[in-house]
């Protein structure tokens, strides 16, 4: 491991080839300025082979160019605890339009951040610019807005070291160059990952304000990468979870997929409620979040239990589960009024899904599972005939046949009706016709009719 910096607790000035000290107060965070640690291959034991290929090219062609350019961020934050990293991104001085001239496969993206995709194939790399800390902006400039203290749009470029002061988590900002095999820290992110402990770089506070995403972010990296989040870090979550309403709903609804669709959902879920964030995310939908309703706890649990088992899953239908409630109480009420079970749970479930998209906005696709999921629970009732053939057949059987099986737990007297569509569903095609014969008739509830109103005295 080599040090290019003097000690930790000093604060130097770089002028040309010199280094002058200029105050020795304590430095105990990181944006105090630590200088730049290197860790040789030796010490970190990243080997190239963990690294993808094409993601190794960019950085090359790059270097080749004459622009730095290392692997930074989650790929390298994973690498060092032994995760498997999701994608790998890089960061360069050279500009958006300078990386899209060296790379005829490159795509421009963005208006809060702009960057390049390099694809190769279904690969992308993510290719950003060094950015600069705000003060370099001019009041008047278009490429850095900030509103109430958050940034919405920031395209202020600047240097490496100066990038990394701008990233979240210290152990976000760690840079890696594949021509040396060494790790450029700034930010103390290499012992912070050592320590598996998450934080923030700068004021907390401020931090939080400039995208109150962060929050979430912290839950969501405390939990799956089992990590301790540093007290001055978690301390304000809580106070701050209000932020959260500033944001676009649709980008909340991507890390809510993050935050449930990685095999961690039910810790995330109780991590979310400790620091106050539910709420902010899901308000109104049970009286207390400590206290969920099993449908819930179980339908993440089971998710997670499928992604760890490589079985797919669709955000649907957590939806389906997290809105239950919600929808069913609903669904009730135009019952008594007349409507017929399948089209009062339709109803309902697009009230319910107009409601949270308020909050949290939940893509068309994924919000027509979640309806289909709760508009064929009446319809498990109809076993008789063709109906129950017909059911089974259908495209969404087997993530309703789930959620069914979900509610016995909080709905005992439906044990009996799961369990004659898990038989059904085992058995021989003559077996099964002859179930169909002989099960219980009932509908799953009929139409009300309408009381007809009388007509007004003296009406003709």
């Amino acid at each position: 491991m080599a040090i290019e910096s003097l000690p930790n607790r000093v604060n130097p000035v770089v002028i040309t080839d010199f280094v002058f000290v200029l105050n020795l107060s304590p430095a105990p965070r990181p944006e105090t300025g630590s200088g730049l640690l290197v860790v040789e291959r030796s010490e970190h034991g990243i080997q190239p082979r963990q690294i993808s290929a094409n993601a190794l090219k960019v950085v090359e062609r790059l270097q080749q160019a004459g622009f730095p350019a290392y692997l930074v961020g989650g790929c390298i934050r994973d690498l060092l605890l032994d995760a498997r990293p999701k994608d790998f991104d890089v960061a360069t001085i050279a500009t958006p339009d300078q990386i899209r001239e060296l790379f005829r496969n490159a795509r421009l993206i963005g208006r809060r951040f702009r960057l390049a995709h390099v694809r190769f194939g279904r690969e992308i790399i993510e290719v950003a610019t060094f950015r600069g800390p705000g003060d370099k902006a001019d009041d008047n400039d278009v490429d850095r807005v900030v509103e109430d203290g958050r940034v919405t749009r920031d395209n202020v470029f600047g240097s490496e070291a100066e990038d990394a002061f701008r990233r979240d988590f210290t152990m976000n900002a760690l840079m890696y160059d594949p021509a040396t095999e060494t790790i450029r820290d700034h930010v103390g992110g290499y012992h912070d990952a050592r320590q598996r402990r998450l934080r923030l770089i700068g004021d907390p506070v401020t931090r939080y304000r400039e995208d109150p995403v962060r929050l979430l972010r912290a839950v969501r990296f405390m939990v799956k990468l089992d990590l301790t989040m540093e007290p001055e870090t978690a301390g304000p979550i809580v106070s701050m979870a209000p932020l959260l309403d500033d944001i676009p709903p649709a980008r909340l609804f991507d890390e809510i997929l993050k935050l449930f669709m990685t095999g961690r959902a039910w810790p995330t879920y109780q991590a979310l409620v400790r620091q106050a964030l539910w709420p902010q995310l899901f308000p109104d939908l049970f009286p207390d979040p400590a206290r969920p309703p099993r449908l819930i706890e179980n339908a993440m649990k089971s998710t997670d239990q499928r992604i760890a088992e490589g079985l797919p899953v669709t955000p649907g239908f957590l939806f389906a589960a997290f809105l239950w409630q919600r929808v069913r109480a609903r669904a009730d009420r135009l019952v008594e009024q007349g409507d017929a079970p399948v089209e009062a749970l339709a109803a309902a479930g697009e009230e319910a899904i107009v409601a949270q998209g308020r909050k949290v906005a939940l893509h068309r696709r994924f919000s027509t599972i979640a309806k289909e999921i709760w508009c064929m629970q009446p319809r498990f009732h109809k076993r008789r005939g063709k109906r129950a053939l017909n059911l089974i057949n259908e495209r969404r059987f087997r993530a309703a046949y789930d959620f069914l099986l979900l509610r016995v737990d909080e709905e005992p007297e439906l044990a009996e009706l799961a369990q004659w569509w898990t038989d059904i569903q085992a058995v021989s095609e003559e077996e099964r016709l002859r179930m169909i014969n002989v099960a219980p008739g009932g509908g799953g509830g009929k139409r009300r009719r309408r009381p007809r109103k009388r007509k007004a005295a003296g009406s003709p």
